[in-house]
């Protein structure tokens, strides 16, 4: 997943010197003027957020804002610099992976006190109102969406290979892919991660095998206190995953990120994709493909027949080193309600945060229709959160990645690889105690 890509180390703090922190306009006596920084930046996005922004500034007539857009592949770096500068941004994109480590360093603005009484709380969904606040009841962000993931497939392919339905587990799309896989004729079976954030994939699969025993408050931890690693039907799902790759997908997919991924389906060149709901609107724009040419399934199931549906997350906050704290936390209220937060998560294809939201249309039909499914059958697709605050992640995603492509290229065995992420969380819950 794009989220998942976040690039923390610290690079020059030249590149930052942004034209403009948050003051008082010269010439507007009594007019504040904050910087809002994006992470997941594209066009489109960006153009959707300048609509938003120019609705806040129509009904606060004295806050002026100023959207800062750095390139996706640098934003987090870039944010981190503004951070720890302690000028350059008031509101901000905050994200699951970024939480921890920003929080750790003092740079993200609690906002409890001053969301105490707010009426917004009351329209968001359970899974928002939970997500907003740390294990200490901080709120260092408010969601504006969720990612959750689905298989994308295609519907003539399957049906030529004569299947009558898709996958509904691991088992069954390594089936499915390996029968579909022709690299003779340029036609592959699984877009598979082997480059940034393959981990999660992994992660994923191994997760689905372990539900029955897997902790709802640490999807990375079974019930018994072990780490999901030591679980012995966990190589069962590696080896499943591995065999994805060697039968059914192509060879260059070993260093395939978000990118290329999602290209690869949207091109038309691989039958299965296992990504968030943002790139449904991606493949619906595909020249490629037509519309009844594909569609969305729940999230694979293990052996158990259950799988597990690690909701990740990311919102709007402020900056601890903000100087209109209250203007900032005025926008970060408003981008998280109405119409502003309803027009963000569809443009955006994005699980909402709001109540209101299950009675809306869109959500109902064509690929949302798996994601209403996964919704509607909680005791099947369980609902975990997964450690990503913790202030290690950047560590461990650096580490799991290189992992796993070790892996995928016959360099690291799966038992090993699970040996090795088994004693590194074990021993880093040991040093939280």
């Amino acid at each position: 997943m794009r989220r998942r890509t976040a690039a923390l180390a610290l690079g020059t703090a030249a590149t930052l010197v942004l034209t403009g922190c948050s003051t008082m306009n010269p010439g507007d006596s009594g007019t504040v003027t904050l910087n809002m920084v994006e992470s997941l930046t594209n066009p489109a996005r960006t153009d959707l957020l300048k609509g938003l922004i120019a609705d806040f500034e129509r009904q606060n007539p004295k806050i002026k804002v100023n959207l800062v857009s750095p390139p996706t592949e640098q934003a987090d770096q870039k944010i981190q610099q503004m951070l720890q500068a302690g000028s350059g941004v008031d509101t901000l994109e905050v994200r699951d992976i970024t939480v921890g480590p920003w929080s750790n360093n003092g740079w993200l603005y609690d906002m409890r006190k001053d969301l105490k009484g707010w009426k917004g709380w009351q329209a968001m969904t359970e899974n928002a109102v939970k997500a907003s606040e740390d294990a200490k009841g901080r709120t260092y962000f408010i969601p504006y969406g969720f990612y959750g993931l689905s298989l994308f497939y295609r519907t003539d392919l399957i049906k030529k290979a004569g299947f009558s339905k898709p996958p509904a587990s691991w088992d069954e799309l390594l089936e499915q892919a390996s029968a579909i896989h022709d690299p003779e004729k340029r036609r592959y079976g699984y877009a598979f991660r082997g480059g940034a954030s393959a981990y999660g994939n992994a992660t994923a699969v191994i997760e689905a095998y372990v539900a029955d025993e897997v902790d709802p408050a640490n999807g990375y931890k079974l019930r018994s206190g072990r780490t999901i690693f030591s679980a012995p039907q966990a190589l069962d799902a590696l080896t499943t995953y591995l065999k994805l790759f060697q039968r059914a997908a192509p060879k260059s997919s070993v260093s395939w990120g978000y990118p290329e991924m999602v290209e690869g389906f949207s091109n038309g060149s691989t039958a299965f994709l296992l990504q968030d709901p943002e790139v449904i609107a991606t493949v619906a724009e595909s020249k490629a493909i037509s519309k009844d040419q594909w569609d969305t399934a729940p999230l694979l199931a293990g052996p158990g027949g259950k799988t597990v549906q690690p909701l990740g997350t990311a919102g709007w906050g402020v900056a601890a080193g903000s100087k209109h704290r209250a203007e900032a936390v005025k926008l970060v209220e408003f981008l998280s309600q109405g119409r502003a937060s309803t027009t963000f998560t569809k443009k955006n294809s994005l699980v909402p945060i709001l109540k209101s939201a299950t009675d809306d249309p869109f959500y109902k039909s064509g690929p949302w229709t798996s994601y209403v499914t996964m919704t509607e059958h909680p005791e099947k697709y369980l609902s975990v959160s997964q450690p990503r605050g913790v202030a290690w992640w950047t560590e461990w995603e650096q580490k799991a990645d290189a992992d796993v492509q070790k892996m995928v290229l016959g360099k690291m065995a799966p038992k090993e690889l699970l040996a090795g992420w088994d004693a590194y969380w074990t021993e880093k819950w040991k040093q939280e105690k």
